[in-house]
């Protein structure tokens, strides 16, 4: 992002928290200048202020923390404009935990989460696909390269998995799209995707690429989750992917289905996930 920048000026966006990015960024890059503007509550993002200077920015990024904050707050406001005219722009616009969780064009919202309170895990939404804090909202931001796209964070180290594939049985299931596709990341891990569709994995984990183009047989109030033929394509460091193909030739390609709540995979192990696992 610092190189995409231009050596311009490089903006912090958050809800909470402080300016601790400012020095950390200032270490990493050679730019023009770097700021966090931090946006509370929805006076904030109407402020003329919080537009104009997204609107300045030549880097955009959006730290972590609850991305409810992130949907209560900023959208339907000059700050989610001016996002979207950025990435009209070709500004570069990234992401931690809650930042990245926000950039496809399907979101988990969290709404239905208490502040500080546990993370929605994959147990109870295979048990129960519509428990009520599966909540989802879409377009947010609109990237053109994220359509019908859901991504996920902290995926292997909080077990996300199980939850990541009712997130996409629930879009199918409510008749969001026709198709969806999801991309999960690891911890000390990101994906650096191009304007020309080619994505990049860098660091020490793996980003996943899933993709379900069928409807979930099961996905009931109450009942565990029956959802098949989800194929994904796991990559490492260095190894690329074009979303706009949805394909890679490197990698590991293996495909997951979910039979009454226990995920299935065609990877060496075979069931990989219960309902009963935290």
């Amino acid at each position: 992002m610092c190189e995409r920048s231009g050596g311009g000026d490089f903006l912090i966006l958050r809800a909470t928290g402080d300016d601790d990015y400012n020095p950390y960024i200032q270490k990493l890059c050679r730019l023009n200048s770097v700021a966090t503007l931090i946006l509370p509550d929805r006076a904030a993002a109407e402020d003329p202020f919080a537009a104009a200077a997204i609107r300045h920015a030549e880097a955009v990024f959006i730290a972590g923390g609850d991305q409810a904050n992130y949907i209560n707050f900023w959208m339907g406001t000059p700050v989610q404009r001016a996002l979207n005219e950025a990435i009209a722009r070709n500004i570069p616009i990234g992401g931690t935990s809650a930042g990245l969780a926000v950039q496809g064009e399907f979101i988990y919202s969290a709404q239905g989460d208490a502040p500080d309170g546990p993370d929605l895990n994959s147990a109870e939404t295979l048990s129960n696909p519509f428990n009520p804090r599966v909540t989802i909202v879409h377009r947010f931001l609109e990237n053109p390269l994220l359509q019908e796209v859901i991504t996920d964070t902290h995926f292997s180290a909080r077990n996300r998995l199980g939850r990541t594939l009712v997130f996409m049985a629930r879009i199918l299931q409510d008749g969001m799209a026709r198709r969806v596709r999801d991309i999960a990341v690891d911890e000390g891990t990101a994906v650096l995707l191009e304007p020309d569709g080619m994505a990049t994995v860098v660091g020490a984990g793996s980003a996943y690429f899933l993709q379900a183009n069928r409807s979930p047989e099961t996905c009931k109030a109450n009942l565990p989750l029956t959802f098949r033929a989800i194929a994904v394509q796991s990559l490492r460091a260095d190894e690329r992917f074009n979303v706009l193909q949805w394909s890679s030739s490197e990698g590991v390609s293996y495909t997951l289905s979910v039979e009454s709540g226990i995920i299935h995979s065609t990877l060496p192990g075979g069931a990989v996930y219960t309902d009963k696992n935290k």
